[in-house]
């Protein structure tokens, strides 16, 4: 009797792992790889007939050359902007993680709440506000205007004829403001997990605040700036409101061409095949920046 329970525990424990990850497989199934082998279909689709939204599947592999040839230059534009304003993001957000994870004491919470507060609103909104900072009345250049800088900044390419908007300076701005949370969050988790008698014993080891910032702190908290770097960079390269918003309409982003293939022309086979060749650039560069980075301990 007791062998043949134990023999039903085994079963049931064999197949235990396979049930409690059904659901999670079907939810992988049916909304990502269902999606990607309709994206791809359509991608190696023609249109026939221009009036027609109907396609014809023809392994059509020039779709996806179109991405460089016809469409590069708002791919690459696309892409700076989201480096830039992942660069911007990291180096803003980790001196405010820091201070919050080290400094803040009791207070920290609230402070993350602070930096959360703006984000329950519509990112449309947001977006749609800093049109009127940046305006050419707005705050920002009345500030430019009234420390003398206008040409120093003209200068430096980041306004244009004393303007902000649309410029790529604006569009770089509010890509850094909506994502910064998705920066500051991964980076406030790793730090907070650093052990503080670990810089501790770094002083106690005569080493200054830089040395012990370099060998200590910095390295643990790479997980949270890995983490960080890769919630700004993929939303932001594919993102399109802040350059139709905020940016001139003559220097769209390649989020932007994807929406009007989509929307406007109804140009599925061109726009489907865009956007697995975004996916597989980022999926590259992301790989290539785990491999020289380092995402040991992110688990």
């Amino acid at each position: 009797m007791a062998t043949d329970t134990d023999n039903r525990s085994l079963k049931q424990a064999k197949w235990t792992p396979y049930i409690l990850s059904f659901p999670g497989l079907l939810c992988l199934y049916l909304f990502f790889i269902v999606p990607m082998v309709t994206l791809l279909k359509i991608a190696l689709s023609v249109r026939p007939d221009a009036n027609s939204n109907k396609l014809d599947f023809a392994w059509e592999w020039a779709n996806f050359s179109k991405a460089f040839t016809d469409f590069g230059e708002q791919l690459w534009r696309g892409l700076a902007y989201a480096g830039i304003a992942t660069v911007l993001c990291v180096l803003i957000a980790y001196p405010i993680a820091y201070f919050i994870a080290f400094k803040a004491g009791k207070w920290a919470n609230l402070m993350l709440g602070l930096v959360m507060v703006p984000f329950f609103t519509s990112f449309l909104l947001r977006t749609i506000a800093w049109q009127s900072l940046f305006a050419d009345t707005g705050p920002v250049l009345s500030v430019v205007d009234a420390l003398q800088l206008t040409g120093l900044l003209d200068a430096l390419q980041i306004t244009t004829d004393g303007r902000i908007m649309n410029t790529p300076t604006a569009v770089i701005g509010g890509l850094t403001y909506n994502f910064m949370p998705f920066a500051l969050l991964p980076i406030y988790v790793s730090l907070e997990k650093v052990q503080v008698g670990l810089i501790d014993a770094s002083y106690d080891l005569y080493n200054n605040f830089p040395s012990t910032f370099r060998k200590v702190i910095f390295p643990l908290s790479l997980p949270g700036v890995f983490a960080g770097t890769l919630l700004t960079f993929i939303p932001a390269a594919g993102d399109f409101i802040n350059a139709a918003l905020l940016g001139n309409p003559n220097t769209p982003v390649i989020g932007g061409v994807i929406q009007a293939r989509f929307l406007k022309a109804g140009d599925y086979p061109t726009a489907s095949a865009i956007s697995f060749v975004l996916m597989a650039m980022i999926t590259v560069g992301v790989l290539l920046y785990a491999k020289f980075l380092g995402t040991e301990d992110l688990a």
